[in-house]
């Protein structure tokens, strides 16, 4: 036999903690969106900042000295002198990059125009952001600022955070501030950006730094003199800002994404070992309830918990309470066949010694009258035990057919005039009709139990009561008799198979409680239902059927 792969509930619930993994991927398609959203940001920050620095120089020509050099000499003098500014310390304003030879005047009036370029620069410019500006022969006038953010300075950062970010390093890469701040070659000369901007038109660009440490970002504006394009404006930031924002954000979704699975784990596991902890008590109550011999040696007490799992305590201990009741009468059973056995079989048995030493005929058949009527009464005994099972199947092949339960209750009321002459029946029940679907057979077997158990109770003198009525859609039966009240722990039990509330009878007629269980067994037949109660004046007992009526 294949065995089956089996989870505890400890197990299972684990698995199903797994569901909070749809947090952190949530929160990293979050993270991702407010990145883009923020590069974007940056883009137009940087082209509104070239956009502005562009405007403060539009119609200045004078401010965009270019000598008379030849293109491709000048072009490459000028990605020479990008390169080297960009690696030097000092600010590009004090450096001297116009092509030798020039004239004084021509040399003074550059660098005056550098230095007041450079001086509109540092005035809009950003922390963390570099600003430069080329002319139409790719020369650069003035470059300021630098990519690479400030270190924090000493004790700023805190030893717990530095430790997290080493140990969760490997998992989440953050920005590097070393890189090369040295322009490409290919920048000036082949950048979609700046050549944009010569051409007239803004544009934007991403790249790589040399090392590939960093990601620039760059934008380029026009300088226009009148209707001409004279040069343009150039601002460049790393992406180092918002990748350290998106670090730091994944950080903490990492932090609280292992908080809450740590703390869901521990509240489930508590969960489910306190679940598991009260799964095991309940099995082990169950199986102490029974001993080795099938006796029920103690009863749970049934839980006070208002969960399922107390439901089911509860629900346990009412059934072993059932079946100790049942495994009680059934003990007793034996008894009550016994002493219901004992009576016939002695009769039969004293008949037949009699009728042996009998001397005349009239004496003989008075002896075999006897033990006839012990073979009587031994028959019905073996009848009755019978009787529920034969019912069940019967009730499997009955045909239903549309018949007045009013007038088969008088009809019936009539006959039991006749065969209780000691006992007076009252019916209450008005002359209309009211028809059931069913057999009627069954109906009147169902009224004979109940009419039996009510005069079997009522005491001599005191009338059964019947009352037939109409109640909505159904047909009401109440059957009443005076006597002794319901016993407490038989309430809910009285319409079951071998339940007696009968103690040390001694009637001609054998009684092994089935009578009200074939009387539950007709009503369920019937779609109705069938209940027994103490009277209001709590002087006897009433047994209600509800059967309904036929549309």
């Amino acid at each position: 036999m294949r065995r089956r792969f089996r989870l505890s509930l400890r197990v299972k619930l684990a698995l199903v903690a797994l569901v909070l993994l749809v947090i952190p991927w949530a929160g990293v398609r979050f993270i991702n969106e407010l990145e883009r959203v923020l590069l974007e940001g940056q883009e137009r920050a940087l082209l509104a900042t070239a956009r502005a620095v562009a405007t403060a120089l539009h119609d200045r020509p004078q401010l965009l000295v270019a000598t008379p050099a030849r293109d491709d000499a000048a072009r490459r003098e000028a990605e020479l002198e990008l390169q080297r500014i960009a690696q030097s310390e000092g600010p590009l304003s004090e450096q001297a990059f116009v092509p030798r030879p020039l004239a004084r005047e021509s040399e003074l009036a550059a660098r005056k125009a550098k230095q007041e370029i450079a001086a509109i620069l540092r005035g809009v410019q950003r922390t963390e952001s570099r600003l430069w500006v080329v002319n139409r022969r790719y020369q650069v006038l003035a470059l300021e600022g630098s990519l690479r953010r400030a270190a924090p300075a000493a004790g700023e950062e805190n030893w717990l955070r530095e430790a997290w970010r080493c140990a969760v390093g490997w998992l989440i890469e953050r920005p590097s501030e070393n890189f090369a701040e040295a322009v490409p070659d290919d920048v000036l000369a082949t950048g979609r950006d700046i050549s944009s901007a010569l051409l007239g038109t803004p544009g934007t660009r991403t790249r790589r730094t040399p090392d590939g440490r960093a990601v620039v970002m760059s934008a380029a504006h026009p300088v226009w003199n009148a209707d001409e394009v004279v040069g343009a404006v150039v601002v460049e930031e790393t992406t180092n800002p918002v990748a350290s924002l998106r670090s730091d954000a994944l950080e903490q979704l990492l932090l609280l994404t292992l908080a809450a699975f740590a703390g869901t784990a521990a509240v489930l596991i508590g969960y489910a070992t306190r679940i598991s902890m009260r799964i095991r008590r309940l099995r082990d109550e169950a199986e102490s309830a029974i001993d080795a011999r099938g006796r029920l040696a103690r009863l749970a007490a049934g839980s006070d918990a208002s969960d399922e799992i107390g439901d089911l305590s509860r629900s346990l201990s009412e059934m072993l309470a059932r079946l100790a009741q049942h495994h009680a009468y059934l003990e007793s059973m034996a008894g009550r066949l016994s002493h219901e056995l004992r009576t016939p079989i002695a009769v039969v048995r004293s008949s037949l010694e009699n009728l042996r030493l009998a001397s005349g005929p009239e004496e003989q058949r008075t002896y075999v009258a006897r033990a006839e009527e012990g073979l009587a009464r031994l028959n019905t005994i073996l009848q009755r035990m019978s009787e529920a099972t034969r019912l069940e199947q019967a009730l499997r092949t009955a045909e239903r057919e549309r018949f007045d339960f009013g007038a088969l209750v008088r009809g019936c009321v009539e006959g039991y005039r006749l065969a209780y002459p000691a006992t007076s029946f009252v019916l209450e029940a008005s002359g209309e009709a009211l028809d059931v679907s069913g057999s009627p057979d069954l109906a009147a077997q169902m009224l004979d139990k109940l009419v039996e158990n009510a005069a079997d109770f009522s005491p001599p003198g005191a009338p059964v009561r019947l009352r037939l009525e109409r109640r909505g859609r159904h047909a009401q039966l109440a059957v009443e008799n005076r006597g002794p009240g319901l016993p407490a722990d038989m309430r809910g039990r009285l319409f079951e198979s071998m339940v007696s509330v009968r103690e040390g009878h001694t009637g001609p007629v054998p009684h092994l409680g089935l009578g009200l269980y074939v009387a539950r067994l007709i009503a369920e037949f019937h779609d109705g239902a069938i209940e027994a109660a103490d009277t209001a004046a709590c002087d006897g007992v009433i047994v209600r059927v509800n059967l309904p009526l036929a549309r």
